[in-house]
């Protein structure tokens, strides 16, 4: 018996929804009506004006700051949920609160899970998203788990660049599994900058594993959010005698001065995705910064749920 595929019906959360845009043209189906209310106080109140019994749900909305993104997720599952969805797909391009993945000192929170715990009890069926900062976060849903590869994206732009010399480099000892997941691609060496922190955001010191001299470095991360680690791993790399240096980031978050920090720092250009939706004034300050869509590859990964279809093809890397 052929499987029996329900309707499709995608919404966006206000903080995505440019994204969300890209995502239905891409996958060929309107965004669904939906309105978001707000009392005086702040208090917020999204409601469907359509619909959405029997049918599965894709709510698109990552959970970068403010909460309120966050929030709004959790009410739009919840409102589906008691409208009677069959099925309902968290897309989180960016999911927030990934940096706490553990108890790295006494009395704190592991936030990372704590969101699982709300999307899952909110309502939602399944989650959808894309690098994760540490992967293990799958492992907190006891739903099941999306996890899309940005390198898709960033490694064919890579290779359109024709470097002569390319080193792969990681801004931190946490990332060097990425940065030699990426090397593989293109059989290049990997370089490490080794930072220690005083605390969240700062910088105490930084040194090089590696010899960069002559190479064309290519730093890769997966959020950039003072842009401070990267600026400063870039100063370094080019202090030793590299060529030139860029960044490849999923999830650009660019809080404080970040723009303008990559804006008067070496590097060449950081090369960021739509995850999350770049400050439209900010941005503007910043020539430095292109962004690539991931609007497709969510596309395809919803079109393959919706038909019960492997992802595993999504991982192809041209």
């Amino acid at each position: 018996m052929p499987l029996q595929f329900n309707t499709v019906k995608l919404f966006a959360g206000s903080g995505t929804q440019e994204l969300a845009e890209k995502i239905s043209t891409s996958f060929g189906k309107p965004l669904g009506d939906k309105t978001l209310a707000k009392f005086s106080d702040g208090e917020i109140q999204p409601f469907y004006n359509e619909s959405v019994r029997g049918a599965d749900l894709f709510l698109i909305q990552s959970t970068n700051q403010p909460t309120d993104n966050l929030f709004e997720l959790l009410l739009m599952i919840d409102a589906a949920k008691r409208a009677s969805a069959h099925y309902i797909t968290a897309v989180v391009p960016y999911f927030g609160y990934a940096r706490q993945d553990r108890k790295d000192k006494p009395r704190v929170a592991i936030g990372a899970k704590m969101i699982a715990n709300l999307i899952t009890a909110a309502g939602a069926h399944r989650i959808m998203t894309m690098d994760l900062h540490a992967a293990q976060i799958q492992g907190f849903f006891d739903i099941p788990v999306d996890h899309l590869d940005g390198s898709v994206i960033f490694v064919p732009y890579i290779k359109s660049l024709n470097l002569p010399n390319l080193t792969i480099a990681s801004p931190d000892m946490g990332g060097s599994y990425r940065a030699r997941t990426f090397a593989k691609f293109f059989n290049a060496e990997v370089i490490i900058c080794d930072k220690r922190r005083k605390r969240a955001n700062e910088i105490e010191s930084m040194s090089i594993i590696g010899d960069v001299t002559g190479q064309d470095v290519v730093l890769i991360d997966d959020i950039c959010d003072t842009a401070g680690t990267l600026s400063k791993a870039a100063a370094l790399i080019m202090e030793n005698g590299a060529n030139s240096v860029r960044a490849v980031c999923t999830h650009a978050v660019l809080s404080g001065n970040a723009y303008e920090t990559i804006e008067n720092s070496v590097l060449t250009e950081m090369i960021v995705t739509d995850t999350i939706q770049l400050n439209p004034d900010k941005s503007k300050v910043c020539s430095k910064i292109k962004v690539l869509s991931t609007a497709d590859l969510f596309a395809k990964a919803i079109k393959n749920v919706n038909e019960h279809a492997s992802i595993a093809e999504l991982f192809a890397v041209d």
